[in-house]
């Protein structure tokens, strides 16, 4: 068996185009796959990781992953004390923490052109074609077309018009029609998603909406953005908590932790407002996603106008802050009144500084879903692996032989990291038996 499981890790990295070296001290990565089914080979494991120090002192960049018996299925963390130089740490017949180690890099860039497709589509440089929604597991439909709030940053009042809420009739038939043709995610958009209605006489609320578009048949998850902390109303969490079928993750935006500086974007909230909102959604939503937007160097803003939001930030601990760095849009109030007087080079500064902090906290909060079970819809098959997303927007890779587009499956999450985690799902096993048995067959 361990030899079958050296096999498939050899192959998973294969895959992403390492190649095997004759020792370990010139190696990338090196994986130590462990057996204890006698004392003398844990002995031995225990005596490799300590000659493994060195090549870690010498070359840090060097990945090293204990995997197999010695890790085990129920935790690691006397291993982690005990053994610093480790990296990653792989249950039996695993390799996938491992890959997700290493795939960082590219599941932060994933996570970020997700972010970008997001403002984009909300600045009106994109649309959604409809002729691709036929292929997606999770879509996008539009319930509130421009904006009429007018930040002084926003081009959207400009580009898009005033707002207007959609019909209930024509939102719900699209909503329909892209379920009838595999959509089993829908995310409800709007600049302000929250003031859904507010244009309509009698019309619903986006609470309201929400319970009507719950009623489709064979809709499995709703998600809502872009919120706004002066429009988020008690109703409206209540009605997150109530629903199934209403996602526990809330995107609203606060852009700044400085009240000078939202003063001056027409934000129309301070930071006490916000800290309050973020409360208060916690209270009613249980086991709650946050997630924030924030724009570094605003034109006038300190170093202690932004060193307040640093501390915001560090204060709440929300699970995804979008960063973006102020450019000036032409036509915007803030591009016709106020002057880009912080220089390019310090907003770069203040980005990876927040950059930084929201790594630490987004791997300490998912570091609190290893070993637990949750449920993931999974959307597409990516260099081998199957990628879906948690209640709360985590993002999760699984491997698996078998077919799980579109559909929800239970998965326990095996290793976590600030951009993504990855788990075993209850077909692992399954999944091994036609390798095992190969090599089994091999080696008889």
């Amino acid at each position: 068996m361990n030899v079958a499981d050296s096999l498939r890790v050899a192959s998973a990295l294969e895959a992403l185009g390492y190649q095997p070296v004759k020792a370990a001290e010139q190696a990338d990565v090196i994986v130590l796959n462990t057996c204890v089914v006698r004392q003398s080979a844990e002995d031995k494991a225990y005596g490799r990781l300590n000659s493994l120090k060195a090549v870690k002192k010498h070359r840090p960049e060097v990945v090293i992953n204990l995997m197999g018996c010695l890790v085990g299925v129920k935790g690691h963390a006397s291993l982690k004390a005990r053994f610093p130089q480790v990296d990653v740490f792989s249950p039996p017949s695993d390799p996938g923490p491992l890959i997700a180690y290493l795939t960082q890099d590219e599941t932060r860039a994933l996570e970020d052109a997700e972010t970008s497709r997001r403002f984009a589509f909300m600045d009106g440089d994109i649309t959604l074609p409809l002729h691709e929604r036929g292929k997606l597991v999770a879509s996008h439909v539009p319930v509130v077309l421009g904006c009429s709030h007018a930040c002084t940053y926003c081009i959207i009042p400009y580009r898009r018009g005033i707002e207007r809420s959609r019909p209930v009739g024509d939102i719900t038939a699209e909503v329909r029609s892209i379920v009838e043709q595999g959509v089993k995610e829908v995310t409800l958009l709007g600049q302000i998603v929250d003031r859904y209605g507010k244009d309509i006489p009698d019309g619903p609320n986006l609470a309201q909406l929400l319970h009507i578009v719950h009623e489709i048949p064979g809709l499995e998850r709703i998600r809502f953005l872009t919120s706004h902390p002066n429009w988020m109303t008690a109703e409206l969490l209540e009605t997150v908590a109530e629903l199934p079928k209403v996602m526990p993750h809330i995107e609203v935006p606060v852009q700044a932790g400085d009240d000078q500086v939202l003063a001056a974007m027409r934000r129309g909230y301070t930071a006490n407002d916000y800290r309050r909102l973020v409360a208060q959604i916690r209270q009613v939503i249980p086991g709650v996603a946050i997630a924030t937007d924030v724009i570094v160097g605003f034109p006038g803003e300190s170093e202690a106008q932004f060193q307040h939001t640093y501390d915001l930030l560090a204060e709440l601990k929300m699970d995804v802050a979008h960063l973006a760095r102020y450019s000036t849009r032409p036509g915007t109030v803030a591009d016709r009144k106020m002057s880009d007087d912080v220089p390019d080079e310090e907003k770069w500064r203040r980005f990876r500084l927040l950059e930084d902090l929201q790594s630490e906290i987004a791997a300490e909060i998912n570091a609190q879903y290893l070993g637990q079970q949750v449920e993931v819809l999974f959307e597409e098959k990516v260099k081998g692996r199957w990628r879906g997303r948690t209640p709360t927007n985590k993002l999760v890779f699984v491997e698996s032989r078998q077919d799980f587009r579109g559909q929800v499956i239970p998965v326990t999450i095996t290793w976590t990291g600030p951009w993504s985690m990855q788990g075993r799902p209850a077909q692992f096993t399954q999944d091994l038996i036609p390798a095992l048995s190969s090599a089994a067959g091999q080696a008889s």
